[in-house]
C-alpha cells in the first residue's frame, strides 16, 4: 500500500525557504563559498545542512516555528514563493558578504601594497574567489582566511545564519534602511582596514622616492630607476616580512569589529 506523503508535502515549501536562506553563503561567504569546492559538494552541503537546521527551528517556543508553521499550516503559492525565494536568498547573501568584508579589506590593502611595490603586474590566481590577484594581496589575503577559520568566524557566521531565523521570519524582512546603514559602516571599517595594512609600506615608499629624488640631482649619471626598482621592491619585502605580525593583529581585531556588527543587526 503506498504511503501518504502529505504530511512531509505540507513541509516541503517552509523546507525550501529555509534551504534558500542558508545557500546564500556558500555563494559570498569564506571557505564555503570558495571556488575549488565544486558545485556539487556545495548543493550537497546544503541539502545536510538544511536538513540538520529545519527541525531545530520547528522547536516548540521558538520564534522561527510560528513563521515556519504559517507556512506549513497554509503553504504558498508560485506568485507569492517568488519574492520570498528573492528575500532569503538575499538574508543570506548579506551574510556571506558581511562575513567576507574583513578579507576584502586585507586584499585591497595587499593591492595598494603591489601597485606602490611595482609588482602589480605579477598577478596570480586567487584559489578562493578564481580571480587574479597580486602576490602580496594574495598572500595577505591567504593569511586573512587562515586566521578567519582558526578564531572561528565561520562558526560565528554559521551561528548568526541560523539565529537570523528567530530574529528575521520566513518573508518578513523589511529593514532595508538599516541594512543600507550596516553595509556602508562595514565597508568603511573594511576600508580602513586597508589603508592601515598598506599605510606604513607607503610612507616608507614614500621617503624612498623622496632620497631618490635628491640622489638624481645631485648624482646625475646613476640610472635612478633601475636602482630605485630594485631598491622598492627590496625595502617592500623586508617591510612586509617586519610587519606581517602587526598586520595579523589588526585584521583579527577588526574582523571581530565586522563580526559584531553583522551580529548586532540581526539582533544575536
Amino acid at each position: 500500500m503506498p504511503g501518504d506523503f502529505g504530511p512531509l508535502l505540507d513541509h516541503l515549501p517552509a523546507w525550501l525557504m529555509v534551504m534558500f536562506r542558508l545557500s546564500g553563503i556558500f555563494i559570498l561567504a569564506p571557505i564555503l563559498g570558495s571556488a575549488t569546492i565544486p558545485r556539487i559538494v556545495k548543493v550537497m552541503l546544503v541539502f545536510t545542512l538544511t536538513f540538520c537546521v529545519y527541525p531545530m527551528l520547528l522547536t516548540s517556543g521558538r520564534p522561527a516555528a510560528a513563521s515556519l508553521t504559517a507556512i506549513i499550516d497554509h503553504g504558498l503559492s508560485l506568485w507569492t514563493m517568488i519574492p520570498y525565494v528573492a528575500m532569503e536568498l538575499m538574508v543570506g547573501l548579506i551574510i556571506g558578504y558581511a562575513a567576507s568584508l574583513p578579507l576584502i579589506g586585507m586584499q585591497l590593502g595587499g593591492d595598494a601594497i603591489d601597485k606602490q611595490m611595482g609588482i602589480g603586474f605579477a598577478d596570480i590566481v586567487n584559489p578562493e574567489s578564481g580571480e587574479q590577484s597580486g602576490v602580496m594581496a594574495n598572500s595577505l589575503f591567504m593569511m586573512s582566511l587562515a586566521i578567519f577559520a582558526i578564531l572561528g568566524g565561520h562558526r560565528v557566521m554559521l551561528m548568526v545564519l541560523v539565529g537570523s531565523f528567530d530574529h528575521v521570519p520566513i518573508g518578513g524582512f523589511n529593514g532595508f534602511g538599516e541594512l543600507v546603514t550596516m553595509v556602508v559602516g562595514m565597508l568603511s571599517v573594511a576600508f580602513e582596514m586597508g589603508l592601515r595594512i598598506a599605510a606604513p609600506l607607503l610612507c616608507l615608499i614614500f621617503l624612498q622616492t623622496v632620497a631618490m629624488g635628491f640622489i638624481a640631482r645631485t648624482v646625475p649619471q646613476l640610472n635612478v630607476m633601475s636602482v630605485g626598482f630594485s631598491i622598492r621592491i627590496l625595502n617592500g619585502t623586508v617591510m612586509m616580512i617586519a610587519f606581517i605580525s602587526i598586520a595579523a593583529w589588526v585584521f583579527a581585531n577588526e574582523m571581530w569589529v565586522l563580526l559584531e556588527h553583522m551580529v548586532s543587526f540581526f539582533g544575536l
